[in-house]
Order: C-alpha cells, then sequence, then structure tokens
C-alpha cells in the first residue's frame, strides 16, 4: 500500500472546501486506498492548527471525528532520528521525521518550498495535484 504523511495544510484545505483534490486525498485515506503515517507531533499539530479562530466557521464536531477516523486508519510511528532539513520552517521537519520512520512513499504539501526538492531520501514531496495524478495511474481513478 502507498504510504502517505500529509502536511497539515492539506488537511485544513480538505476541510475547508468538500469535493477539492486535499478532500479526495482524504477520502483516499479513509478508503484505505493510502497508509496515513502519523506521529504524536503530527496529530497535535493538526488539532492546534484547526483549533485556532480563523477556522472557528468549521463544525468542531466534524473536525474530531475526521481527527479520530485518521488516527484509527494511520500507522503510528515514533520517529529514532531528529532532522534540520526543513530550513524555511523548522516545524516541518516532523513531517520528514515521520517520513523518514515510516519509509512512506510520499509527503503531500501545499508547501512544496518549505521542504528538499522534490525527494528526500525515499519519499517524494509533492502537491496535492501531484498526488492525485499518480493515484489516478495506479488505481484508474
Amino acid at each position: 500500500m502507498i504510504k502517505v504523511v500529509l502536511d497539515t495544510n492539506v488537511l485544513v484545505s480538505a476541510l475547508l472546501k468538500s469535493d477539492s483534490i486535499p478532500d479526495l486525498l482524504v477520502s483516499l485515506i479513509l478508503e484505505k486506498r493510502a497508509l496515513l503515517c502519523l506521529t504524536d507531533s503530527i496529530v497535535l499539530e493538526y488539532e492546534e492548527v484547526l483549533a485556532r479562530e480563523k477556522f472557528k466557521k468549521l463544525n468542531r464536531q466534524k473536525v474530531a471525528e475526521l481527527i479520530a477516523r485518521l488516527r484509527s486508519a494511520a500507522l503510528w510511528v515514533e520517529p529514532r532520528i531528529r532532522l534540520n532539513a526543513a530550513r524555511h520552517d523548522p516545524e516541518d521537519n516532523k513531517f520528514l521525521e515521520c517520513a523518514l520512520e515510516a519509509q512512506a512513499d510520499f509527503l503531500i504539501t501545499g508547501n512544496i518550498k518549505h521542504f528538499p526538492p522534490k525527494r528526500f531520501k525515499k519519499t517524494l514531496i509533492v502537491s496535492p495535484a501531484e498526488f492525485l495524478a499518480v493515484m489516478v495511474k495506479v488505481f484508474r481513478l
């Protein structure tokens, strides 16, 4: 199964706009067509960001239910190596650490510029649209 790490901005976009590419990617994870890789620090960031005032229009129950579903569907890892590869935003290192530990195939982000160019070790760093193009080829969606 394809293993993925989702940057927080992808999850936020999925919740803000139904029927968007990020929303479709979350659906693919929930349908077990891709395996989401998570760490405690990533889930904490998801929860903290989605609790911000600017996202108060989101249905809190829907947000909590989605995070719970993602948590239960995920491959949980505990990174053993701390990185300093995401120099534009050091907070993004947690996603690379998760990808490295899980040997994820893809890190999906709307902020490609925050990460090393295109590949980090085994993990391809792609936009939601680039990942969807891969999934269309794999599953003939």
